[in-house]
């Protein structure tokens, strides 16, 4: 238990002296990220599971996957083939 109380303040320690170090947009994307974290640590601790029912946008993943949508997308977003 020593050992990983230990190594757990030892990640702290690094990561704030790395985090001092970053431009104020980097730590904002820190800050998303760890948020990030945090709410799906939270999300698995409750059992929660993604439901379409709750969050309607998971309804439409994969959608673009479908005509028209998906025909010739590649070539809309990086120009002609060669």
């Amino acid at each position: 238990m020593k050992n990983a109380l230990h190594k757990r303040q030892v990640l702290e320690d690094v990561v704030k002296e790395v985090i001092g170090r970053l431009s104020e947009d980097k730590l904002a994307e820190v800050f998303d990220f760890v948020s990030y974290l945090l709410t799906r640590e939270q999300r698995e601790e409750k059992g929660e599971e993604l439901d379409p029912e709750k969050d309607p946008i998971l309804k439409y993943i994969g959608g673009v996957s479908v005509e028209p949508f998906a025909h010739k997308i590649d070539e809309m977003l990086y120009g002609e083939e060669d």
